[in-house]
């Protein structure tokens, strides 16, 4: 029987109790830990807008890119030198594009002093080339997955997935984008010029050093508790790697590519002005028609693309509103709910060029509904660590799926705030509390936030892929849940062979004393 552990040690998360000292250290981390707004007048360093990554074309058609994951040292703060990991430089990587029916392959390289792995992050593919923990990728080695994409169009991302180091590999730099494009997305007359008007954007949030080097995770400085209940929450943001960006716009309307790549920080976007954009796509593809907003949240290892409506002489700040993550007091301001964080400044010249009305229509759904009768699972959620009063096993499989087929799981949590990420496919939510989902929360995802003591009921798509040797994962991308324990996996089998497989890996768990 899983015990609920006490409030404070929830929200100190991996800082103990007697660090705290007293009710007087806990008052001044929470007073401190409100980042106040600006107004984003020094936001004028140029936006980096990670290159595009040119894949050699083999003679089957093979696009083949090469990754080498690396250390190096970076100019994250002006005039300071940090220490970094990146894939094909310093910090961050380049960004893979491909097509639905492209067959991709990719060298992945370690040149780091430690084992790593590179999760493709929403990727419909084999599990055994996922990426995940099974995957790992030793120094000096290199790891050769391919798989043909067969997916609609949508903005991935790519990360390390180790058992247990995630959150470190993730916050010293070892992230970039994959956007995948199809033959209906590019009939669309929205924005699609890579660096022009179609623009990624990675959101990370760190603290450092006074040298700055970074901190964390975890830690506590000073009387900041920089970490609670969703781990490390940084007060200085990098967008693309860069610190106080600007993005010079050139067309009345930029489609922003919004990747939260921070360990555990819930984005709340909007603009400073109020103005309103259009929400056009989520994790794994593009919505059915647009769904105009003014604050949109955006928890760890989601994606959004919205496009927004620039003026000649425009000056505007994408901005991180307060946002209630519903975590028990004072869990909201030290897990950064209370933040108000300007990310990126848009600013324009006096003549722009016109870009094409968003369409009223932007893809068919391609995702089946739950049919009669489709099994159903309850997951919960709990504490930091464990999912169904269990933490991850290596060796242990705890679900068992049938290969392309579509069921119904309830999930729940307790007071902790979660962010579900299942691998190898697309999930949709059905509802939330028993209510339909918010339009971030429509269309096809394959990440969901969970808000504390809640019911979402979601559909899994199972992965096509079926496999009784390699498992996916399902697991919180709150990456200190994750390492923490907060990590399951599952097997996608053929049709008629569920039972089986549930029963060998029933027997193989009792020899082998498995829980």
């Amino acid at each position: 029987m899983l015990r609920r552990r006490p409030v404070l040690t929830v929200i100190a998360g991996v800082v103990a109790v007697t660090v705290l000292g007293s009710g007087a250290a806990l008052f001044m981390a929470y007073s401190d830990a409100e980042i106040a707004k600006t107004d984003g007048a020094d936001y004028t360093r140029p936006l980096a807008i990670p290159p595009l990554l040119m894949p050699t074309a083999e003679a089957d058609g093979t696009k083949r890119f090469r990754l080498e994951m690396r250390t190096g040292r970076t100019e994250l703060l002006p005039g300071e030198k940090t220490d970094t990991w990146g894939i094909n430089g310093s910090h961050l990587g380049p960004t893979l594009r491909a097509k639905r029916g492209d067959k991709v392959a990719v060298d992945v390289t370690n040149a780091l002093p430690e084992t790593t792995t590179l999760h493709w992050h929403g990727m419909h593919l084999p599990p055994e080339m996922d990426g995940g923990p099974h995957q790992t990728v030793q120094p000096g080695k290199t790891w050769s997955p391919s798989w043909e994409i067969d997916q609609p169009a949508s903005t991935l991302w790519y990360h390390p997935h180790l058992d247990g180091r995630t959150e470190k590999h993730v916050y010293r730099g070892l992230a970039g984008m994959w956007l995948l494009d199809d033959e209906e997305s590019e009939r669309l007359t929205l924005p699609q010029r890579y660096g022009v008007d179609d623009i990624p954007l990675i959101l990370q949030d760190k603290r450092m050093n006074d040298d700055g080097e970074l901190q964390g995770p975890p830690i506590l400085t000073g009387k900041v508790l920089a970490g609670g209940p969703v781990g490390l929450v940084g007060d200085k943001i990098f967008v693309n790697g860069t610190y106080q960006p600007m993005f010079a716009a050139t067309t009345t309307k930029v489609r922003m590519r919004v990747l939260n790549g921070s360990n555990g920080r819930t984005y709340h976007l909007g603009f400073a002005d109020g103005r309103r954009f259009d929400l056009i796509g989520v994790d794994n593809g593009l919505l059915e028609k647009p769904a105009p907003r003014t604050r949109l949240p955006v928890s760890p290892g989601e994606r959004v693309e919205i496009v927004v409506d620039v003026k000649p002489e425009d000056s505007v700040v994408l901005r991180s509103f307060p946002f209630d993550l519903g975590t028990p007091f004072p869990g909201n301001r030290i897990a950064g709910g209370d933040d108000t964080l300007d990310l990126l400044r848009i600013a324009a010249g006096d003549r722009l060029e016109p870009s094409p009305a968003v369409p009223a229509r932007l893809a068919g759904s391609s995702l089946p509904d739950p049919p009669a009768g489709a099994r159903t699972r309850t997951m919960h959620l709990a504490g930091q660590s464990y999912i169904n009063n269990k933490t991850m096993n290596m060796s242990r499989v705890d679900e068992v799926l049938t290969a392309g087929t579509t069921e119904i799981w309830n999930v729940t949590t307790d007071e902790m705030p979660h962010s579900l990420h299942l691998h190898g496919t697309a999930i949709t939510v059905m509802d939330v509390d028993g209510r339909p989902p918010q339009p971030w929360d429509s269309g096809p995802k394959d990440t969901v936030f969970l808000r504390p003591g809640g019911r979402t009921r979601i559909a899994v798509h199972a992965p096509k892929h079926a496999s009784e040797r390699f498992p996916y994962m399902f697991h919180c991308h709150v990456l200190f849940h994750e390492d923490r324990g907060m990590m399951g996996q599952f097997l996608a089998v053929r049709p008629g062979r569920e039972e089986q497989v549930s029963r060998d890996l029933k027997d193989a768990h009792a020899h082998h004393g498995s829980d």
